[in-house]
C-alpha cells in the first residue's frame, strides 16, 4: 500500500550555519529516523578554497593547544594545496599550536622543498606526511601529535577496542603500527607508515602516538580528538575492570554513522565555532592569504 511508504520529515536550522539539518521519520521503520546533515563547503575557485583550507588547519592548531593535544615542538597537521594537491601546507618548525596564524604557514614539495614561506621544516613532518598524502590520494589532511592518552595508549601496542559508540567510530578502520625505531627522520619509515594506514582513518604508532587522516582538515582534526579521548576512555574502563565490547555488527552499523566522512566534517563543527569566537584573528585573511608566490 502507498501508506507503508510514506515518510515524514522534520527539519531544523542550525543557528551557525545556513545548511538545512533534517531528520526523516520512515514509517517502514517506527521508531527509526536518518540524520541529514549539512555538506563541507565548494568554491569556484582555487583562491577561496585555499584560504578555506588554511583557515581550518590553522583552527584546528588552535583546538589543539586548547585542548593540550600539543606537546613541545613536536607534532604536525598538514594539509594539500587545492590548486597543486602534491604540495601540502603544513606548520614550521619551533612555532606554538597556539600561535599558529595562517601567515605563518609553509607549503611543502614532494622533495621537501620550502616552496611558500620562509620558516623551517620540521624533518618528521615532512618524511611522515609526505609519505601519508602521496599514497592516501583521498586524504586531503593528516594530524599527527604527540597527545597525552594517545602515548600512553600507544605503549600498550593494541588496537582499540568497541567499548563505546565513540569507539565504534574506529571498529575495522584503524592500524597499529608496530615497534618504535626511533625519532622519525628516515622516509623508508614514513613509507612504512603509509603502507600500514592503507584504506584506514587512523593509526596507533606504537610507543609514539597517534595519526588520523581525512578528507576535508575538519575531519582529520576531529577523528584525532576522537581517537585520543577513545584511547582515554578505553585506559580507564581497563583500570576499573574489564571492558565488555559491543558486538560486531552493532559495532559496524554505528561506525558507518558516527564514522562517516561526513560526520567527521559535521563533528568539527562545534570546536571551530568555540574557537573562532575565542580567538578571531584566525578568521582574518587579506588578498594575499589565497595567493601563491613562487
Amino acid at each position: 500500500m502507498d501508506g507503508e511508504n510514506k515518510t515524514e520529515t522534520i527539519q531544523y536550522y542550525d543557528g551557525s550555519s545556513k545548511d538545512k539539518l533534517s531528520f526523516t521519520k520512515d514509517a517502514k521503520n517506527p521508531g527509526r529516523f536518518v540524520f541529514t546533515m549539512p555538506k563541507p563547503p565548494t568554491f569556484d575557485d582555487f583562491e577561496s578554497e585555499r584560504v578555506h583550507r588554511k583557515q581550518r588547519l590553522v583552527a584546528a592548531f588552535r583546538v589543539f593547544a586548547k585542548l593540550g593535544l600539543d606537546e613541545g615542538v613536536a607534532g604536525h597537521l598538514t594539509c594539500r594545496d587545492p590548486e597543486h594537491p602534491h604540495l601540502f601546507w603544513v606548520n614550521p618548525f619551533g612555532r606554538s599550536f597556539a600561535c599558529i596564524g595562517i601567515k605563518d604557514l609553509i607549503l611543502v614539495d614532494a622533495e621537501g622543498a620550502v616552496v611558500h614561506g620562509n620558516s623551517p621544516l620540521n624533518a618528521a613532518a615532512f618524511v611522515i606526511h609526505s609519505k601519508i598524502h602521496a599514497a592516501r590520494p583521498d586524504a586531503v589532511a593528516a594530524c599527527h601529535s604527540h597527545s597525552m592518552y594517545g602515548k600512553a595508549f600507544s605503549s600498550l601496542g593494541v588496537p582499540l577496542q568497541p567499548i563505546t559508540q565513540d569507539a565504534c567510530i574506529f571498529y575495522n578502520d584503524h592500524a597499529v603500527f608496530p615497534g618504535f625505531n626511533g625519532v622519525v627522520a628516515d622516509e623508508v619509515e614514513g613509507a612504512r607508515m603509509a603502507d600500514t594506514l592503507r584504506g584506514y582513518k587512523a593509526l596507533v604508532l606504537q610507543n609514539h602516538g597517534l595519526l588520523t587522516v581525512g578528507k576535508t582538515v575538519d575531519e582529520a582534526a576531529f577523528w584525532f580528538i576522537a581517537l585520543d579521548r577513545c584511547c582515554k576512555a578505553q585506559m580507564l574502563a581497563m583500570a576499573a575492570g574489564t571492558p565488555q565490547c559491543i558486538s560486531d555488527q552493532v559495532a559496524a552499523d554505528a561506525r558507518d554513522t558516527v564514522g562517516s566522512t561526513l560526520a567527521g566534517w559535521f563533528s568539527f563543527q562545534p570546536y571551530f565555532q568555540q574557537i573562532t569566537k575565542e580567538q578571531p584573528d584566525i578568521l582574518e585573511v587579506d588578498d594575499q592569504d589565497g595567493k601563491l608566490t613562487f
